[in-house]
């Protein structure tokens, strides 16, 4: 029998708790008590299988303890399941789960057996099979609930064979009769005593759940002399009084009730948000019972450790990338310009290639590929670099970090593709010896050149020009006359400026403006014209 706690948090979930549930493994099958939010995903983180639940035991109606279950059929519904499915619990639990396949139209391809008991109940069998059954009692609460105890039947010691030959046993209902405790008489009479023959009966192992409640004495009838009792410690010491306004328990009364049942082992659960650490609710009980445990989610705990361990392990929790400035923290290496630090290993890598196989070292390339393999050396080959790979078969390469390192004796040379062979020229095409250059000033006579075109002082680029360069006895006019008039009277008196006529270049002169040859503009806004 494994246990296994899927949420140990109290009322509400926090960032490390999820909401009350415990799932019992027995030989394949599994038994569910309470089924808070998020209960199934807890069953697959540690992988144990949703079809295999047979029986779900809802202790009270607090959302806490229950809301999960309507999501739990649903999966078990698109799952195809047909096995029945049983579910025991205070009356208004089928209520419950009808409304909500009944809202969501869902037609089960399963069948839901339904043990309600209402309150007043005293307390007796819920479940009675061949190898186990369950009992419920109430408990002490400000609603009505319920406890349990899964309880195996004891088992028959083991036959000695070698003691049975001797005394003449040779049939198998021979053998069936005396492990089930009868006595057999021989052909010649002889009657065998069972006792003699078989072993002492073996104690069927338990498991109790008690949570929500006050102490009480049903709490010590359902765990008197249980292999593990699965209490609620709610609150510490501290909050007594708080305790028994909500009608919880503490750590301390926990521990009284494991001590009064003489309990093998107490496991404690149900902390409140407000326990950061609930290490001081295990001191709290420890004090007063010495076997105490701490119930840790989907840490699994065995009655059979020999023969049951490695059937669930504990999903470990990966710690998280930190970021520094602006890049993912790894175990290694230097990266300019891109964006993930590469993995610890061994060379400069300036190209952006080989990013699925990355040793790690110094990349200065861009955008870098992301590597499988984050502990250093190669990926899938792993054929170098730090510490070697991180999967199973990664195995082929690398080095202990707690030693010197010492390169090893590869024997390219021997490869047929040694790299001594190899032609790692970035550029083939090329060699790499420097060109001979000569540096002696060439024959070129630069005054016989003959210019082809006029120098820059000979050439008047005309950057200053009027709009209009023409004579001006084409365009001479009245208003041209009359402006022009103005602007002597008004004593404007411009300098002399260069100016391109019809002339060749050679014979160009220098045109006053005080010389009637120039376009003035008509009116102000020709100003802007020039431009």
């Amino acid at each position: 029998m494994i246990v296994v706690p899927l949420g140990v948090s109290s009322a509400t979930p926090t960032a490390n708790r999820h909401l009350p549930s415990v799932a019992v493994w027995r030989d394949g099958r599994i038994f569910l008590f309470d089924c808070g939010e998020n209960a199934q995903m807890q069953m697959l983180k540690i992988g144990m299988k949703r079809s295999k639940i047979d029986y779900i035991f809802i202790t009270h109606l607090d959302g806490d303890h229950f809301f999960g279950l309507p999501g739990l059929v649903s999966t078990l519904h698109i799952q195809r399941r047909e096995r029945e499915l049983t579910i025991v619990g205070p009356v208004g639990i089928k209520e419950y789960v009808d409304f909500h396949l009944k809202f969501t139209n869902t037609d089960l391809t399963f069948d839901i057996h339904y043990i309600e008991l209402e309150e007043g109940f005293e307390g007796g069998i819920v479940i009675d099979e061949d190898e186990f059954e369950v009992v419920a009692r109430p408990l002490v609460h400000n609603i009505f609930c319920l406890g349990y105890r899964f309880q195996e039947k004891d088992k028959p010691g083991k036959v000695n064979a070698i003691r049975a030959q001797e005394l003449g046993i040779t049939e198998d209902w021979q053998f069936k009769d005396l492990k089930a405790g009868i006595d057999v008489t021989l052909e010649d009479g002889t009657v065998i005593n069972s006792l003699d023959i078989v072993g002492s009966v073996r104690r069927g192992k338990s498991f109790v759940y008690i949570t929500d409640t006050r102490i009480c004495p049903n709490s010590v009838i359902l765990a008197k002399k249980a292999t593990f009792l699965l209490h609620e410690a709610t609150f510490g010491a501290a909050l007594a009084d708080k305790a028994v306004d909500t009608m919880h328990s503490t750590a301390e009364e926990a521990a009284l009730v494991a001590k009064e049942a003489e309990v093998e082992r107490l496991i404690l659960t149900h902390y409140s948000a407000r326990y950061t650490n609930e290490y001081v609710l295990y001191k709290e009980a420890k004090a007063l019972f010495e076997n105490t445990w701490i119930a840790n989610e989907l840490r699994p705990v065995m009655t059979d450790p020999a023969t049951e361990s490695g059937l669930f392990k504990t999903p470990t929790q990966s710690r998280p990338q930190q970021f520094k400035g602006g890049f993912r923290k790894s175990s290694g290496g230097d990266r300019r310009g891109g964006f993930r630090r590469p993995s610890q290993g061994g060379g400069n890598r300036n190209s952006g290639r080989g990013g699925y196989n990355s040793g790690g070292g110094n990349r200065s390339g861009g955008f870098q590929r992301r590597s499988f393999n984050s502990g250093g050396g190669g990926s899938y080959g792993n054929r170098g670099g730090a510490s070697g790979g991180r999967r199973p078969y990664d195995n082929r390469g690398g080095y202990d970090n707690n030693r010197r390192f010492e390169p090893r004796d590869r024997g390219y040379d021997n490869r047929d593709r040694g790299y001594d062979n190899r032609d790692r020229s970035f550029d083939n095409r090329r060699s790499f010896e420097p060109r001979e250059r000569s540096y002696e000033p060439r024959d070129r006579n630069y005054d016989q050149r003959p210019p082809s075109r006029p120098s820059f002082e000979s050439r008047d680029r005309g950057f200053d020009r009027e709009r209009d360069n023409r004579e001006r006895g084409s365009f001479d006019s009245g208003r041209d006359r009359e402006y022009r008039s103005n602007t002597r009277e008004r004593g404007f008196n411009p300098p002399e400026r260069r100016q391109f006529n019809d002339n060749p270049p050679t014979e160009r002169r220098i045109i006053s403006t005080e010389k009637k040859d120039i376009i003035k503009p008509r009116n102000n806004f020709d100003d802007y014209d020039r431009f």
